[in-house]
């Protein structure tokens, strides 16, 4: 079974096509008008060898807000939808990637229960024309759509792009290591018997 989905999104203040496949060669196509959250989602795409296809037309004239938290509900959303009733999956991921200074973790468990745990303090309050505070939007977004537990971790770093960069790249590969079939999980990996 291919583990894809397509979702749309059409608001007064974005309009976004996304496709997410799950199981794919680390392909992206980014056109979201937010140049640096472009940047992130290429690098969490080959990464966690996803192949992600995003077509955003949003309100970046105001500021990349609405674009890059409605991209996160989209990603979320489609994860959910591909991956289905979950059965034989890892269910858990953990990944620490280092970029030069900079040392991120991320820690997921897909257990249909949303919530996000964020430990960073980044120096600067934007990279280029991106509010860092994004980050946090976007991921919040990403794990309340996708039902998922998500904790990140930045333990240390001094360039605040690097250490977003970090974050997408452990994004990926975390989220790549839980969504994996293990040929030895029987069912559902929960004692509930569905997540």
């Amino acid at each position: 079974m291919e583990r894809t989905s397509t979702v749309k999104r059409y608001t007064n203040e974005t309009k976004i096509d996304l496709t997410f496949g799950i199981d794919g060669e680390g392909k992206s196509s980014l056109e979201t008008g937010v140049p640096f959250l472009s940047h992130m989602l290429d690098l969490f795409a080959k990464h966690g060898q996803f192949d992600l296809t995003v077509v955003a037309k949003g309100d970046v004239e105001v500021d990349g807000h609405h674009t890059t938290e409605d991209i996160g509900i989209c990603i979320g959303q489609a994860l959910r939808e591909a991956l289905g009733d979950k059965k034989g999956i890892k269910r858990y991921g953990n990944a620490f990637v280092p970029m030069d200074e900079a040392l991120a973790q991320v820690v997921i468990d897909l257990s249909n229960r949303p919530h996000l745990e964020m430990r960073a303090e980044f120096p600067s309050q934007q990279v280029g024309t991106f509010d860092v505070e994004l980050v946090h939007e976007f991921l919040w977004k990403l794990a309340l759509e996708a039902r998922m537990n998500l904790h990140v971790i930045v333990h240390y770093g001094k360039n605040t792009h690097h250490m977003i960069e970090a974050v997408f790249k452990a994004l990926g590969r975390a989220l790549d290591e839980a969504t994996t079939i293990d040929p030895r999980v029987k069912g559902v990996p929960s004692t509930k018997g569905m997540l």
